[in-house]
């Protein structure tokens, strides 16, 4: 956002966090102030106790040590001002920038730098072709238009599905190509370690978020600042899975906490008399063949089911050389990087005309200030809201069931791994992705029997507007659909996902192959049924 709007809006963070904080501690049964900076004191000292690379460690431990002394001599008044340091602290760790010259600059020379990276074209082929415009590898479809008229017509919170850390740039890439303003967007702390990535990020509007902070507060200070930004008319950019989603599958159970800061932003406007007080949620679904964190994390997933690390700093994306080498293998397979735009909602999880009002199921127009209103008065409820905020998430949810789009490699890799447990039904899981079974690999024939009949049931889900294909799984030949998974399997990853050797299929990593064969996973596809892929 911009310089003058972040003023203003950090300002206005500051005081209704620190409003809505001594609102709580004088209602019956409320958190003393005292007591709420003793546990956000404590919340602290636990990180710090395990967080001692951070490069701002000497100085948070500086901060708290103060705060802790200066807490046991503290009148009502002292209070008051040391909770306002607090939250003045957290706010300009937050605190994002917006620096139009940068702007100006990225997006002139980004296109086609990224278009560079994304090629990893060799000096030879850049002198005797030039470097190709970004469109031939990103391939952007879906309800466009839609986006574009909501953003003119509110506020606009873009929610894409989070699957590599080059989601950044691609989306980044994709919102500047429809000619849409800039968005600001939370980004994890641990994306501001490059010094050069850093420098755009930071310049280009992103916030920072640290996930490893869990003191309340700090999160009320992250919902705060962007429904404030939103208030003020700041296109956001969240990605409701929270982080990338280690599983490979396509993400369900969505983080709720951000999202929530529309429909108190809308119930801000409203309470306010704006022109145009309606925000938007937009789905967004991407796309790739080849993932190229997939390694790390399926088996950051495989290690602890359910209790993942989260903030993964060691991952390919970390090394130049591997990113490079993947998106130049994925360039020498014309493969496609997929960004397909949702249909636009509100709030309330309900899709909207034309002219950005809501509809109700049946397609009629509805008023939903009505949802908000109080004896008359928009009104924030929170547990009403919550109900509102939920609808919502379900509502992206299936927007992005809907408009994952199958590619190849889900579709050979589902057959495949199910083809796998069939053949050892009675093997445990973890042994058979060590394995591969009785090493004997899979007969081709049976393999693409399988991928022809999931294809088959596939086209019959796109046609009821379930789920989406690419053209290679449209054309439904199976060998075609094979023929196209072997390649992209055989070219980045270190162990072929799947190989042909004669008439027979192997898995060099089972692991891999199950990453992607979740994909399709959720949709309870007949023909995958049999023994199950376990809770992974």
């Amino acid at each position: 956002m911009r310089n003058d709007l972040r003023d203003s809006v950090v300002t206005e963070v500051r005081s209704r966090t620190l409003e809505a904080c001594e609102l709580q501690a004088n209602l019956p049964g409320g958190l003393p102030l005292d007591v709420l900076i003793n546990d956000t004191l404590y919340h602290e000292r636990k990180r710090l106790e395990t967080d001692r690379n951070s490069p701002t460690w000497s100085s948070d431990i500086a901060f708290w040590d103060d705060v802790k002394s200066s807490l046991s001599k503290a009148g009502s008044a002292d209070l008051k001002r040391l909770l306002d340091r607090i939250i003045g602290r957290f706010v300009d760790e937050v605190l994002g920038n917006f620096n139009p010259s940068v702007y100006g600059a990225v997006t002139k020379v980004a296109p086609r730098a990224l278009s560079g990276l994304l090629n990893a074209m060799s000096p030879l082929r850049m002198m005797q072709q030039g470097i190709p415009e970004i469109g031939d590898t990103i391939k952007l479809q879906g309800r466009v238009d839609a986006l574009r008229r909501a953003v003119e017509q509110g506020t606009v919170i873009f929610t894409p599905t989070h699957v590599s850390n080059l989601d950044s740039p691609v989306v980044g890439w994709a919102l500047y190509s429809m000619g849409l303003p800039p968005f600001t967007y939370g980004a994890g702390l641990n994306l501001f370690g490059n010094p050069m990535l850093s420098f755009f990020m930071r310049n280009l509007g992103a916030y920072r978020v640290d996930r490893r902070k869990t003191a309340p507060i700090y999160k009320d200070i992250l919902k705060e600042y962007a429904s404030v930004s939103i208030e003020k008319g700041v296109h956001n950019l969240f990605f409701p899975a929270g982080t990338r989603v280690r599983s490979g599958r396509v993400e369900t159970r969505l983080k709720l906490g951000l999202l929530s800061s529309g429909l108190r932003a809308y119930i801000n406007n409203v309470r306010a008399g704006k022109a145009r007080p309606n925000v938007y949620v937009v789905p967004c679904n991407l796309n790739y063949h080849l993932v190229l964190e997939a390694s790390t994390l399926i088996d950051d997933h495989l290690k602890s089911t359910g209790k993942a690390r989260y903030i993964i700093t060691d991952d390919e994306f970390s090394r130049p050389r591997q990113v490079l080498r993947f998106m130049r293998d994925l360039i020498n397979l014309d493969a496609k990087i997929t960004v397909t735009v949702g249909d636009p909602l509100d709030v309330f999880g309900n899709r909207i005309d034309a002219e950005g009002r809501s509809l109700d199921p049946r397609g009629r127009v509805i008023d939903i200030t009505k949802y908000i209103m109080h004896a008359g008065e928009p009104m924030q409820e929170p547990q009403r809201d919550r109900v509102y905020v939920s609808q919502c998430g379900e509502s992206i949810a299936k927007a992005f069931m809907r408009d994952n789009v199958v590619l190849s490699t889900n579709l050979v890799a589902f057959a495949a791994f199910r083809l796998w447990r069939e053949k050892n039904p009675k093997m445990e899981l973890y042994r058979l992705l060590r394995t591969e079974g009785d090493g004997a690999g899979l007969e081709m024939g049976r393999l693409a029997d399988r991928v022809r009949r999931v294809a088959l049931e596939i086209d019959g889900r796109v046609k009821k507007g379930e789920m989406r294909m690419d053209q290679i799984c449209a054309s439904l030949d199976p060998m075609t659909i094979i023929s196209d998974a072997l390649r992209h399997f055989g070219s980045y990853h270190s162990h072929a996902v799947l190989s042909r050797r004669g008439d027979r299929v192997f898995s060099e990593d089972m692991n891999l192959l199950l990453y992607y064969a979740n994909r399709l996973r959720n949709y309870g596809l007949v023909s995958g049924r049999g023994p199950l892929l376990d809770n992974v």
